[in-house]
């Protein structure tokens, strides 16, 4: 590693990605924050009794190489993890979440409908969502930066991402989630969005891969642009997206992997995840609706091949396929959403207005109500918890689709 000195060139952000692979209360990611001394002698005067010491960093110590050594020297003879960190004159406070610096985060106050010992899982990962400024995507970050996850939004609509990361950080002091554009259509552009996660971060834990678009329209007259862009967008943003991952979370893994056979202790278990938010369209064909499902059938087969060569670096990589989420903007946009594209196409016979389209999809689906955002999360932290599973499709439809 580079040598350095602490008072130059150590941030929060490089003391994070330095401490990646190192224990952290089960939890690989952790919120870094630099604080005068004052401050961290307060906060160990707060939490007399608690696993929260002090680790004094040898001022011989010159890279993050010794500071990482320290830390796994430590931990092992006490036992305990630190909550404080002094290196020269900077001093550290670390935490597993915001909570536990006793900084309050509204969007966790009275949260009850997410099992708390499963939104565990995500806390402090950071977590790359694309197509973050709405629909899904945006339902999605707001329920995993309540559970404690660092959120980063990507989207083509790089203003309306920066407004909600905005809204997240003000209501999460502590925690730091952040707005970039991004165009999945493009490599340059994805190639670009992962150096600056690793700017900002040090490194990456979840991607979900969001992004989607819908045309609707008969196979006789759907224009042929139509079916590229949901083709690129669908398909092959999702092959890019896991392609300019795999480089950061291999080397990440295998550093994990390194220390462990280093200091003859269990290989980690699966520690990263790619997760492609499919649709129920991906499992059972789509009339007048080729070009959708067709992408959606062929990102279930791109998630099966990925997973079965990424196994040996750590990554699993799996598909959440949701049902019609009625109430986003994908279906309910006055303009361009999909009830009233199936209703100019005449996909739902006898519909006269867009209540009719909406009543014809909800007695579809067995439940009788569309898909939400946090019927999509629950399915995202059990790929994330489950270690025996990759590969998968994962129905979050009502019952409207089952697995066979």
């Amino acid at each position: 590693m580079t040598k350095m000195t602490p008072e130059t060139l150590l941030t929060p952000e490089t003391f994070q990605a330095a401490l990646r692979g190192c224990s952290w209360n089960g939890s690989r990611a952790l919120t870094v924050r630099a604080v005068p001394t004052g401050e961290a002698e307060r906060y160990q005067q707060e939490r007399p009794g608690e696993n929260a010491p002090i680790l004094e960093i040898s001022p011989e110590a010159s890279s993050l190489e010794d500071l990482v050594e320290q830390w796994i020297a430590y931990t092992r003879r006490s036992g305990m993890t630190p909550g404080v960190v002094l290196w020269g004159s900077r001093c550290f406070l670390l935490g597993e979440n915001q909570d536990s610096l006793g900084i309050p985060c509204p969007l966790t106050s009275g949260k009850k409908d997410l099992p708390q010992e499963r939104s565990s899982i995500i806390r402090n990962k950071v977590t790359l969502i694309t197509g973050g400024a709405q629909g899904f995507g945006l339902e999605i970050a707001r329920e995993l930066a309540a559970a404690g996850a660092q959120v980063i939004l990507a989207d083509l609509n790089l203003q309306g991402a920066r407004e909600e990361a905005e809204k997240l950080n003000a209501l999460c002091q502590g925690m730091r989630h952040l707005a970039l554009s991004l165009d999945v259509t493009k490599e340059e552009s994805v190639h670009a969005l992962y150096g600056e996660v690793l700017r900002h971060y040090g490194g990456l834990d979840l991607v979900i891969s969001n992004a989607g678009v819908l045309k609707a329209g008969s196979v006789r007259d759907l224009e042929l642009r139509d079916f590229q862009l949901v083709t690129n967008v669908n398909y092959t943003g999702f092959f890019l997206m896991t392609k300019h991952a795999v480089p950061i979370l291999t080397n990440q893994n295998a550093a994990a992997r390194a220390v462990a056979a280093r200091d003859d202790q269990p290989v980690p278990p699966f520690s990263t995840d790619i997760i492609e938010i499919n649709s129920k369209s991906g499992l059972s064909g789509s009339n007048r609706n080729g070009a959708y499902a067709g992408s959606k059938f062929g990102g279930i087969g791109l998630v099966q091949s990925f997973a079965l060569e990424l196994i040996a670096d750590n990554i699993k990589v799996n598909a959440v396929c949701p049902g019609n989420f009625l109430d986003g903007p994908l279906w309910s946009d006055p303009e361009e959403g999909l009830f009233v594209q199936y209703l100019r196409t005449g996909k739902v016979p006898g519909a006269r207005t867009l209540e009719d389209v909406r009543r014809a999809y909800e007695e579809r689906v067995p439940m009788k109500r569309g898909c939400t955002g946090r019927d999509v999360v629950r399915a995202i932290l059990y790929v994330v918890e489950q270690q025996y599973e990759t590969g998968q499709a994962l129905p979050v439809t009502g019952g409207q689709e089952m697995l066979r």
